[in-house]
């Protein structure tokens, strides 16, 4: 089974921050990437949608033998994971937004949170966020309109800094020195996060993270690919091909999927 490709799905393109970070820190790993763009975004859905909507992409990658399956999308896993544990028999990884190391390191007792509306209104974000942050301002901001702009293919428009702008406002009202991202697609908006946050304000996603507990979940369970032979990496998309490659770059297949 070691040789058997992790399987990564997210509703759209973002999930490929997580994909580079486990990439780099997991080289021999094999791969299967499901973009679910049509659906995107998960967010503004209900919970039963999403659960749903992640039981047709968990489905499809087990299909493809998959050892283990990495929620790439924070709205999936706060508002599915526990379904997708208790009924499908391999391990699971969620993404959740990183406010414990923000909370524990901020100075000015303030954190912006910039995350999806399925995300911020899910029980388990509001358990982390009360176990780690009660004592602290946390600034949540449902960062509306920003995943669709990625998804078609405008993350370096005019619109999507004016965007930023406003929502970054009441953060820096409240002075924040620390930015959680909470959607795996908001990682690729940092370097205009950095022209527009003042140089003091640190930026926190969950990619590293995601890597870590990867590699320690498939040693734990003897799944690590031990074999030095070039990795297998596919990416399937019921989206724009075009953006999905713009991201990943052109060494890897790409295949429509209508699903």
């Amino acid at each position: 089974m070691s040789k058997q490709s992790i399987g990564i799905f997210d509703s759209g393109v973002g999930g490929t921050s997580i994909w580079k970070e486990i990439k780099a820190l997991l080289p021999n790993e094999n791969s299967i990437y499901l973009a679910d763009s049509k659906n995107a975004p998960y967010g503004p859905k209900g919970k039963d949608t999403i659960i749903e909507l992640s039981k047709k992409n968990t489905e499809y990658l087990l299909s493809k033998n998959c050892k283990l399956l990495i929620v790439a999308c924070n709205t999936a896993t706060t508002n599915a994971i526990d379904y997708l544990r208790d009924t499908y028999p391999v391990p699971f990884i969620g993404i959740e937004p990183a406010i414990k190391p923000a909370a524990l390191q901020t100075k000015t007792n303030a954190v912006g949170i910039l995350a999806t509306k399925g995300t911020l209104s899910s029980a388990l974000f509001s358990k982390t966020s009360n176990l780690f942050a009660s004592h602290i301002r946390v600034v949540e901001q449902n960062g509306d309109g920003i995943v669709e702009l990625i998804e078609n293919g405008q993350l370096y428009s005019d619109e999507m800094k004016s965007l930023l702008s406003l929502y970054l406002k009441p953060m820096l009202k409240a002075n924040i020195d620390y930015l959680v991202l909470g959607c795996t697609h908001y990682p690729y908006l940092i370097p205009i996060l950095i022209e527009l946050l003042p140089k003091h304000i640190k930026i926190i996603d969950s990619g590293e993270a995601v890597a870590r507990q990867t590699k320690s979940i498939l040693k734990k369970n003897n799944l690590l690919n031990t074999e030095t032979i070039i990795s297998n990496n596919s990416f399937y998309t019921n989206g724009n091909l075009e953006i999905l490659n713009s991201l990943i770059g052109t060494n890897y297949p790409i295949e429509y999927l209508d699903f």
